[in-house]
């Protein structure tokens, strides 16, 4: 006689008493994390959403992470926390990397981390794993059709509208299609009159994003103007008139009850995300038509294994995914990867704003980065995996 405590104890009991794998399956031998070389140190950059800090750029330095296996394969994936390296090796040493959804769940309790610094970068090594094994690279092992998508570059800082606009155009001159401004100054007319400077500086069609940044802070108070929901309607309504692709995070982080009632009282999309770390959060999002564009982060979340599944979520109800630009060296490719096999995924972000914060900087530490092309789209990698390889000079 079946019972709702036997039906759900069965699926458990099988587990308990599977078999042992047959002998000659992948099995992880070591997780390593393997320093490079700082070769310079480019600058630092005030970021428009945290005025009065630095962003340092760099040639090189940091870190990676490995995931060897006993076929002679090797996963990389971007550097995580030293702390967390014993955790993660006794999690995966002598496992399967095909088992992402195990290894997750147990690396979530075990070794989750900091934002950029977790589990998710272990989460990339282990696809590229995956790839590598299956001989495909990432995106056509998600079932992904395209070869090439496009990208936008998204500016770091605030600067002048006129600096923005003779910005816009040197990009558009190099084949840019999309740009993101930011609009953190302290009066609305100004920020408006950014993107209208933006827009009279392009001769030929680009699309404008603009990025309020008001979700930096998971409270109500973060550094910089901040935004009430008439301004933020206000804004929002002005950039309606001026065509703008979207408005990102024009609210506090979960301000859901003004979030959607901002989204159904304006016309222009809104985007956001990519500070939220739990699924349930993106649920929320979507429940809730807070968003039009979802733009979750796999270095704050976990890593691609999550964000397949915020891409079906967005997929379920009817919204785009877009996601945030993941630290700006191999988790961007894993990214990039991401959007190649998402249909309802139209841009990748590049956090792109030359000279001193250009994403060939971090991409230079890889023998052969993709790079945007003078049709402002970016070529998939063609090799297993992420399809990167780090260079071997970049090795310290």
């Amino acid at each position: 006689m079946i019972t709702r405590r036997s039906l759900f104890a069965t699926p458990l009991l099988a587990l308990a008493q599977a078999p042992p794998r047959p002998p000659g399956r992948i099995r992880i031998t070591a997780v390593k994390l393997v320093p490079l070389k700082l070769v310079r140190e480019v600058g630092s950059i005030e970021p428009a959403w945290s005025p009065g800090s630095r962003m340092a750029i760099r040639i090189g330095g940091n870190s990676i992470v490995e995931v060897h296996t006993d076929q002679g394969l090797t996963g990389i994936g971007p550097g995580m926390d030293p702390a967390l390296l014993p955790a993660v090796q006794s999690q995966l040493v002598g496992q399967d990397p095909f088992d992402t959804e195990r290894h997750m769940a147990r690396l979530r309790y075990y070794a989750q981390g900091s934002s950029y610094r977790g589990a998710a970068c272990v989460d990339i090594a282990l696809w590229d794993v995956i790839g590598k094994v299956c001989g495909q690279p990432l995106y056509k092992l998600w079932g992904g059709a395209r070869d090439r998508v496009p990208a936008y570059a998204s500016m770091v800082l605030l600067s002048t509208p006129e600096e923005r606009a003779g910005m816009a155009a040197r990009l558009a001159g190099e084949g840019w299609r999309a740009i993101k401004l930011r609009l953190h100054h302290e009066t609305m007319s100004e920020d408006l009159r950014t993107v209208e400077m933006v827009r009279r500086a392009v001769s030929a069609p680009m699309v404008v994003m603009t990025d309020a940044n008001q979700a930096q802070s998971s409270g109500n108070w973060q550094p910089g103007v901040l935004w009430d929901y008439r301004r933020a309607a206000e804004t929002a309504r002005a950039l309606q008139q001026m065509n703008v692709y979207w408005l990102e995070e024009p609210l506090p982080r979960f301000a859901w009850d003004q979030l959607a009632e901002l989204n159904r009282s304006v016309e222009i999309p809104l985007a956001g995300g990519e500070n939220n770390r739990l699924s349930h959060e993106f649920l929320e999002m979507c429940r809730r038509d807070v968003y039009d564009f979802l733009q979750p982060e796999g270095m704050v979340m976990e890593g691609v294994t999550m964000l397949r599944k915020i891409g079906a979520l967005a997929e379920f109800y009817g919204k785009r995914i877009v996601p945030h630009h993941g630290g700006g060296d191999l988790g961007t490719v894993a990214h990039l990867h991401l959007v190649a096999s998402w249909p309802h995924a139209p841009y990748c972000e590049l956090l792109h704003d030359p000279p001193i914060a250009d994403y060939r900087h971090r991409f230079s530490i890889m023998k052969n980065p993709p790079q945007v092309g003078r049709d402002g789209f970016v070529m998939l990698p063609q090799e297993p995996g992420l399809g990167v390889e780090i260079d071997p000079a970049m090795r310290a």
